[in-house]
């Protein structure tokens, strides 16, 4: 019966073992995020005041409101991710880690806004 369960244990490792993303993954990620942000920001300055007075109107800017701050978003959080090993051997400790990273966030999010 222990036989049984060393078995199954081998078979749970092996079928839980992590496994390394594509390289590519990241950039393809970044490239999709940033197109939907551009694409909502195109929307919501096609936008016009005089057409939302018919609330069936509203559908679409509130839609490309939802979809750019989503993206926006995942994009700051992704760009963020990726440069945290660099912030992090940079830190002299835990808070100076975390106040480098807001201002990460901080930054990218001025980037994005500035588009």
């Amino acid at each position: 019966m222990s036989e049984t369960f060393g078995d199954f244990e081998g078979l749970l490792r092996r079928a839980l073992a992590p496994v390394e993303p594509p390289e590519q993954l990241s950039l393809r990620l970044e490239s999709t995020l940033t197109e939907l942000t551009e694409l909502a920001q195109d929307e919501l300055e096609s936008w016009e005041l005089s057409t939302m007075r018919d609330p069936r109107n509203w559908v679409r800017p509130v839609a490309a409101a939802a979809i750019g701050t989503t993206a926006g978003a995942a994009l700051v959080l992704l760009r963020v991710r990726q440069q945290h090993r660099r912030r992090a051997s940079k830190a002299s400790g835990p808070i100076d880690l975390a106040e480098r990273t807001l201002h990460a966030v901080a930054d990218e999010t001025r980037k994005i806004l500035d588009r």
